[in-house]
């Protein structure tokens, strides 16, 4: 939690950029792993996190754009509850650290949106992505669940996507401290990537690091051998001398803000020839995209300048062929490269991806491009300084889809099938790096994960 002020001027600002009527933020409630009292882990919403910074369960909040009044509903315990959980701190002595000085009964909520809706007055609620809370949508508005986000308001995630995206100091110093847990995690895989290893043993080992770290795992661990699997959740191998292992991990500290970084590594310590010569034009397209990504550029425009080279690096290992420009316009390079450059990162690893991608991603001058791997890029957009992005270029060798393209003459002018047939076997290579949009440029966050291949052998020896 930040100071109280924090949460008082982003409230107002989100007030400011509603034109009228109510704003309803939903926070989030347990939800039962496998029956009523078994939790999983309780986890709050982001934007309710930003705006009223409570990190406890059944919340909303409420703020009238007209008339500024604020309101947080939620439940004081009972002496059941603190006999499992210990004493607890008042909901209105938690509401003033945060600025807010009306509390009122959750069950009171529906009045004031009754209240509301006869007075004609607009509501404004972002679509909810939990069950519990769009059945609770569903009873306070009337508006089905299959309707919510139609109904949603466009004013407020507008306002939201606006003032999320660029990352406050205070932010920037959490996202940081996620980085370093991030770090530890990798750093850690790489010195256990050894042959006879299981790899749920890495996977659960980094995972560890993360809640040790204050927090958990921002997302679930993608650790494999088969790295041309783009979101491999399979930790059921044991690792092999020549294989290559991709783990994609990173940490959402105690506050929430996350860390997101990819590593490959070579299980036997050391590269191969053929791994470096791939793994080499990875790294060079993440150096390029890096040194590309500054204020007023559009990621977009980015992502195509990676493309370009792991088209001319793929080129020269006579992969690909002809005129590199004209290939990545055509999404030849798609075929080693299926999806986008880099995402949004903050308080969610993919940031604001519950408010729509097309919202966060892009504006109105860059749109997305529909066209196969491109069309995943999640961020495309014009950056501004103070932006958190991911930078993860990567090839893969997906055995299904170089069949299919092969099959179908798909980019045939591009491709040299019959030269990647050696390299069915290969996997997949992604570095990434989470990055902070300067004025000048941009900056690696935090100390960089050790990424030259004489590096991570290094670190392996």
């Amino acid at each position: 939690m930040f100071n109280r002020e924090t949460y008082i001027t982003r409230r107002q600002q989100l007030r400011q950029k509603i034109s009228n009527g109510i704003i309803l933020l939903l926070g989030n409630v347990d939800s039962p792993m496998n029956y009523a009292d078994n939790t999983y882990y309780f986890r709050q919403d982001s934007s309710f996190l930003y705006f009223f910074g409570l990190d406890f369960q059944k919340l909303a909040g409420v703020i009238d754009t007209e008339s500024g009044e604020e309101i947080v509903f939620g439940d004081d315990v009972e002496i059941e509850d603190i006999i499992w959980m210990g004493p607890q701190i008042a909901l209105k002595e938690k509401a003033e650290k945060v600025g807010i000085s009306k509390t009122e009964p959750f069950k009171n909520l529906q009045q004031v949106i009754e209240k509301a809706i006869l007075s004609d007055r607009k509501i404004h609620f972002i679509p909810p992505y939990r069950a519990e809370n769009k059945l609770l949508l569903q009873d306070l508005l009337g508006i089905s669940v299959s309707k919510q986000k139609a109904y949603s308001s466009l004013e407020l995630i507008k306002a939201i996507v606006d003032l999320r995206s660029v990352k406050e100091e205070q932010e920037i110093a959490e996202i940081r401290k996620a980085c370093a847990v991030g770090y530890q995690m990798h750093v850690t895989a790489m010195k256990m990537a050894k042959a006879g290893v299981w790899e749920q043993s890495i996977a659960g080992t980094i995972e560890g690091i993360a809640n040790a770290g204050g927090g958990m795992v921002s997302f679930p661990v993608i650790l494999s051998q088969n790295g041309e699997t783009l979101h491999n959740h399979d930790h059921s191998k044991t690792l092999q001398n020549g294989r290559l292992l991709l783990v994609d991990a990173g940490a959402e500290i105690g506050s929430h803000y996350a860390s997101d970084f990819t590593r490959t590594m070579p299980v036997s310590g050391k590269f191969t020839q053929k791994q470096r010569e791939i793994y080499e034009i990875v790294l060079a397209a993440n150096n390029r995209g890096r040194e590309l990504t500054k204020a007023g550029s559009t990621y977009l425009s980015v992502h195509l300048a990676a493309a370009e080279v792991i088209a001319s690096g793929m080129k020269a290992l006579g992969l690909m062929k002809g005129d590199v420009s004209e290939a990545v316009a055509n999404g030849a390079h798609a075929l080693f490269m299926p999806h986008g450059l880099g995402h949004m990162l903050g308080l969610d690893v993919h940031d604001m991806e519950d408010l729509g991608q097309i919202y966060v991603g892009y504006d109105n001058e860059t749109r997305p491009v529909d066209q196969f791997g491109t069309a995943y890029l999640r961020m495309g957009r014009k950056l501004q300084s103070g932006f958190v992005i991911t930078n993860e270029p990567g090839i893969y060798f997906i055995p299904a889809l170089i069949e299919k393209w092969k099959a179908e003459k798909i980019n045939a002018d591009f491709i040299n099938f019959d030269r990647l047939e050696s390299y069915l076997d290969f996997g997949g290579i992604r570095l990434e790096d989470d990055i902070l949009v300067t004025d000048t440029g941009c900056e690696i966050i935090g100390d960089r994960i050790p990424i030259t291949p004489d590096e991570v052998e290094e670190l392996m020896r």
